[in-house]
């Protein structure tokens, strides 16, 4: 091998990036000792953008495709080298490459809470996160401002400036906004678009372009949040409070039939029970001539026993006394229950209900 040769094979002549990474934004080809070929072959990916740089200074620019390195097309490297050992020498430069796919899931949210005065709440403290997209758009800009010519560039390294940037104009947009704590979640689209239209002037100042911004939550402080739900609950009785009452009773009353031997439940629920029984008596009947409104002086309901009784194998009830005595329910055989015994008992056992059962002459 002749000297000639051996420098020849020492030359770069083929010159890419195989990006494997999802968050490298510029990446500097080189290696030690190695020189570039006057003619050869730079391969620029999709979403990718290349250039020339010598001595720090930006020379030539290239964009996705096959690009031959020869003066003909390197016309501010060929300048500023001047070539004097002629045009099939080889040239030192680095080439940088940078991707201008899109950079999408990046997350931002407030660290504190933003003040805010609501028309309805007055001033109420929120939180906000979400994500957004972006992607470089002016490749010099970007190399000068943020990347320089270092030999690599993730995007960790300026996401929490880029972040702050977000952050403060999320809240001036829900400073300002004059939308109702109400109608909050209702306009993220809107709000998130005027964000959007804010931030882009701060994102250009680094040659990127913000591609999406998305409000995934806007969050009141835990105890407000409380507030409002009861203040919701409060509103959904108002006026409805009978009918809230009868439902709360009648739930009492199907939980003391599932389990009879429920003790201080199942008394409760009976009592209940009598109490909405009187209630709808009291309303269908027809008021008395110069009577008071009903309810206005409602005497408090009679005591009512509830009896459980078995048909068949299957426990029926619950019913008040009265109703036991209807032709055919009972037998002095009929096992009966109710509050306070300690089991099942034949109905002519029972001291309550022997009246209904008098003896056979």
């Amino acid at each position: 091998m002749t000297l000639r040769e051996f420098i020849t094979g020492e030359l770069i002549d083929i010159i890419e990036w195989p990006d494997q990474s999802d968050t490298t934004m510029a990446w500097r080809f080189s290696r030690p000792q190695n020189e570039i070929k006057n003619g050869a072959q730079l391969i620029v990916r999709p979403a990718q953008t290349a250039m020339l740089i010598d001595q720090g200074r930006i020379a030539d620019v290239y964009q996705p495709g096959r690009h031959e390195l020869t003066t003909a097309n390197m016309p501010v490297l060929s300048k500023l080298q001047g070539w004097k050992y002629g045009f099939a020498s080889p040239f030192k430069a680095d080439v940088l490459f940078l991707s201008t796919r899109q950079f999408v899931d990046q997350k931002w949210g407030t660290t504190n809470p933003v003040i805010v005065r609501d028309a309805e709440l007055g001033p109420v403290r929120l939180r906000a996160y979400g994500t957004y997209a972006m992607r470089v758009v002016d490749a010099r800009k970007f190399v000068e401002q943020l990347s320089g010519t270092t030999a690599g560039f993730v995007i960790d390294q300026i996401a929490d400036q880029l972040r702050d940037l977000i952050v403060a104009k999320v809240s001036g947009v829900l400073a300002d906004g004059g939308i109702s704590i109400y109608e909050l979640s209702a306009k993220y689209a809107e709000v998130g678009a005027r964000v959007q239209q804010r931030v882009a002037p701060q994102f250009d100042q680094y040659g990127l372009s913000i591609t999406q911004f998305v409000i995934e939550n806007v969050s009141l402080p835990s105890e407000v949040e409380a507030t409002l739900d009861q203040q919701t609950r409060m509103s959904m009785l108002r006026g409805q409070l009978d009918s809230y009452t009868q439902l709360q009773s009648a739930d009492a009353i199907r939980e003391a039939a599932r389990n009879p031997g429920g003790g201080a439940a199942a008394g409760v629920g009976i009592g209940m029970g009598a109490a909405l029984g009187q209630r709808a008596v009291a309303a269908a009947a027809p008021p008395l001539p110069g009577a008071p409104a009903v309810g206005a002086y409602e005497p408090p309901p009679l005591p009512v026993v509830a009896w459980y009784y078995a048909v068949g194998g299957e426990r029926k009830g619950p019913v008040d006394q009265a109703a036991l005595v209807v032709p055919g329910i009972l037998t002095p055989e009929t096992l009966v229950w109710r509050h306070g015994m300690a089991g099942w008992m034949a109905a002519g056992q029972v001291p309550e209900l022997m009246a209904l059962f008098p003896p056979q002459r």
